[in-house]
């Protein structure tokens, strides 16, 4: 799959295949395709591992370099170790802060973070299995955008022809949120062995007193 793949599925949603009378020029169909990567991305991002230097002495950590960082997931350090060491951190802006006792020495850490997909001429990194999901909350986008522009405008379509772009837009994107709603890493059950929690859980049936 790649960008011109996903333009035909989401023109064939559309019903807008009359290449010599396109109602949406290439462009736009990408601002829209480029939106709703961006929100499947949001909801399950491209898992990613990277090699990082740490800062002698420093427990802070650069992770500017990360490009399309969507979160952060787990920092190992000291690498090459059975079990792996993952460190509790805390992450603002750009800079990761290791908190518990281990103060880097300069060498290298791991890691782990997911980043926006991609999704150009050359390929794509969204699993095949949600390439229709993509399709379709672009093509729901894409009808929004049509009504909002036909409004009071002279179209072939009517009168209704407003009213009914809209409406399939909405029963589209209405999938399309429920769908990524119930992908989104939000919503998934992990067990998290790593490292302990920095903040404590906090009961939701126990009342210890003052």
């Amino acid at each position: 799959m790649n960008l011109t793949d996903m333009r035909t599925l989401v023109r064939r949603d559309l019903h807008d295949e009359d290449a010599a009378n396109y109602r949406w020029t290439n462009d736009e169909l990408d601002r829209h395709i480029t939106r709703a990567v961006k929100e499947l991305s949001e909801a399950m991002p491209l898992e990613q591992k990277a090699i990082l230097a740490t800062t002698n002495g420093s427990r802070e950590l650069s992770v500017a370099t990360l490009t399309g960082r969507v979160m952060l997931e787990a920092i190992e350090y000291p690498i090459d170790k059975f079990p792996k060491q993952y460190r509790r951190f805390a992450l603002w802006g750009d800079t990761a802060t290791l908190l518990d006792s281990v103060i880097p020495d300069g060498s290298n850490c791991h890691v782990y973070y997911g980043k926006l997909h991609s999704l150009d001429a050359g390929g794509s990194t969204i699993p095949a299995q949600y390439e229709d999901l993509v399709a379709t909350g672009a093509a729901g986008y894409a009808a929004l955008e049509w009504s909002f522009y036909t409004v009071n405008r002279v179209n072939t379509g009517g009168k209704q022809s407003p009213i009914d772009y809209f409406n399939w837009s909405k029963e589209r994107l209405a999938l399309y949120r429920t769908e990524i709603r119930r992908l989104s890493r939000r919503n998934r059950t992990r067990i998290r062995s790593l490292y302990k929690p920095y903040y404590p859980i906090v009961s939701q049936t126990t009342d210890y007193g003052p």
